[in-house]
C-alpha cells in the first residue's frame, strides 16, 4: 500500500511536469509569433509633405542595408542663433512622424537642426518592425543626416520610449556628440514583465532593446528625461538608465508626468535638448 502511494505521487509529480512543460513550451512557441504585436503599434498611412507641416522643413528619403527606401523629414535650424547642431529624432512605438511635429518645431526655433525619421512600416514606410530592423533605420537615418552636413560629432540622437533602445545600440556602434533618452527602460523585458508578470517574458522576448546594456560603457554626454508618473515605462527603470550612465549631464524628472502627456512633447523637453547641444557644440 505504501509502495502504491508512493507511485501515485510520483505520477502525480511527473504530471505537473509535463504541464509546467506543456505551458512554457506553448509559450515559446505562441508568444514569439504575436508578440511584434504587443510591441509595435505603426500608424502605417502616408504623412503629408513636410512642408505642409512645418515651415521650412522638407521631405528626405534614405535607403536601409536590406534595401528599404524610407521617408523622413528633415526640418532646418531656425531662430536667430543656430548652433551647427542637427538632432536625430527617434521615435517611440506609436503613431508616425507628424505627431512629432510640434516638438520638432519647437527644437528648430531653438537653433536645432532636425531629422524626424519614421521606422519601417510606419508613416507610410515599407516593410514591418523588428528590432534588427529599426536598428538598421537609424543607422541609415544618421548616414543621411551626415549627407546633409551633420556627421555624429555634430549630431545628438534623440530616442523617445522606444527610441532610446534604438539610439543608444546607434550610439554604441556610431558614437554622437550627445545623448537625450526620454523615458528610457533599462531593457524591454523589463517592461513587459511589468505588465505581463503571469508570462515568461524574459525567456520569449525576441526584440530586447537593451538600453542600461550599451548606455552603462558609453561616456557621451547624456540627458535623461521621465514623468514620475509614468504607466508605461515605470520611472524607476528610467532612473536606473540615469544612475548607470558615465555620461550622465542632467536628470529631468517631471512632476505629474505621464508617458504621452503634452508636456513630454513640449518646450521643456525642447530647451532640455538645447542645454545639452550648447554644451557639446
Amino acid at each position: 500500500m505504501v509502495r502504491r502511494d508512493r507511485s501515485r505521487r510520483r505520477f502525480r509529480l511527473v504530471l505537473v511536469l509535463l504541464l509546467v512543460v506543456l505551458v512554457i513550451g506553448v509559450a515559446v512557441g505562441v508568444i514569439p509569433g504575436i508578440q511584434r504585436r504587443l510591441i509595435y503599434f505603426p500608424d502605417s498611412s502616408p504623412v503629408p509633405p513636410a512642408g505642409r507641416v512645418i515651415d521650412g522643413a522638407r521631405d528626405v528619403t534614405f535607403h536601409t542595408s536590406d534595401g528599404l527606401e524610407l521617408g523622413a523629414w528633415f526640418v532646418p535650424a531656425g531662430g536667430e542663433v543656430q548652433l551647427d547642431i542637427a538632432v536625430l529624432m527617434a521615435p517611440g512605438n506609436g503613431g508616425n512622424r507628424a505627431g512629432r511635429a510640434d516638438l520638432a518645431a519647437e527644437l528648430r526655433r531653438r537653433g536645432l537642426a532636425v531629422l524626424l525619421m519614421d521606422y519601417r512600416g510606419y508613416g507610410g514606410n515599407p516593410g514591418s518592425p523588428s528590432e534588427s530592423g529599426l536598428h538598421k533605420d537609424a543607422l541609415a537615418a544618421a548616414g543621411a543626416l551626415e549627407r546633409l552636413g551633420y556627421p555624429p560629432a555634430r549630431t545628438i540622437y534623440f530616442g523617445e520610449s522606444l527610441g532610446t533602445g534604438v539610439v543608444a545600440a546607434l550610439q554604441a556602434r556610431t558614437p554622437a556628440a550627445g545623448l537625450v533618452l526620454r523615458s528610457p527602460f533599462t531593457g524591454l523585458a523589463d517592461v513587459g514583465a511589468h505588465h505581463y508578470p503571469w508570462l515568461p517574458v524574459r525567456l520569449v522576448l525576441r526584440d530586447r532593446f537593451e538600453v542600461v546594456q550599451h548606455v552603462a560603457s558609453s561616456s557621451v554626454p547624456t540627458t535623461v528625461i521621465y514623468g514620475d508618473r509614468d504607466s508605461i515605462v515605470p520611472p524607476q527603470l528610467s532612473a536606473r538608465v540615469a544612475d548607470t550612465a558615465p555620461g550622465l549631464v542632467e536628470r529631468i524628472v517631471i512632476p505629474g508626468a505621464d508617458h504621452n502627456d503634452p508636456v513630454m512633447f513640449g518646450p521643456l523637453v525642447a530647451e532640455a535638448v538645447l542645454r545639452l547641444a550648447r554644451q557639446v557644440a
